[in-house]
């Protein structure tokens, strides 16, 4: 039995040896980050950077936040060592209202929003009567994509002043 245990911590550490750690010092926190084109989460959550597991290597690292321009930068990633990303992302101009909103609902909480192909945000800033995404009205393609599973994919009419819920 110790022999087992010894080669699965022995495992555990050879597995880790070649990865290192992305820590995300993004304004606003509320971007999305995609490592390599992949999502993997918020930059932060309730103000507390969070920080990725990440393979050693160069990296292509995405900021998506849908009132901001989108960022992206090359980051190298030491094995054994965390880089921390820091950077302020640029504001866009405020769209007009009229709006309609939308809550949606997953249980994967950082599960991705997309609305027609566009990242939004993820399902916990969308999921309670005071927070929704406002959009303009007109029909939309919404997708809830969870970090584990098959994404949800749903045709949305959005009317002003309206409330419509995606599950």
């Amino acid at each position: 039995m110790k022999a087992f245990v010894l080669i699965f911590i022995t495992s555990l550490v050879c597995l880790g040896a070649d990865m290192g750690r992305l820590k995300t010092e993004i304004n606003p926190g509320r971007a999305g980050i995609f490592i390599d084109g992949n999502y993997v989460g918020p930059a932060a959550n309730f103000g507390v950077p969070r920080t990725y597991d990440v393979a050693a290597g160069e990296h292509e690292i995405k900021l998506v936040e849908p009132r901001y321009q989108d960022l992206t930068k090359k980051v190298t990633i030491e094995a054994g060592k965390t880089a921390v990303m820091k950077e302020h992302m640029t504001k866009l101009e405020e769209p007009k209202p009229p709006f309609g909103k939308i809550h949606f609902e997953n249980a994967d909480h950082f599960a991705a929003v997309y609305v027609n192909d566009k990242y939004m945000g993820h399902v916990d800033e969308f999921g309670n009567f005071a927070q929704s995404l406002k959009l303009a009205p007109g029909t939309y393609e919404m997708k809830i994509a969870p970090r584990n599973g098959a994404p949800i994919v749903k045709t949305v009419t959005v009317e002003a002043n309206k409330t419509v819920t995606v599950q």
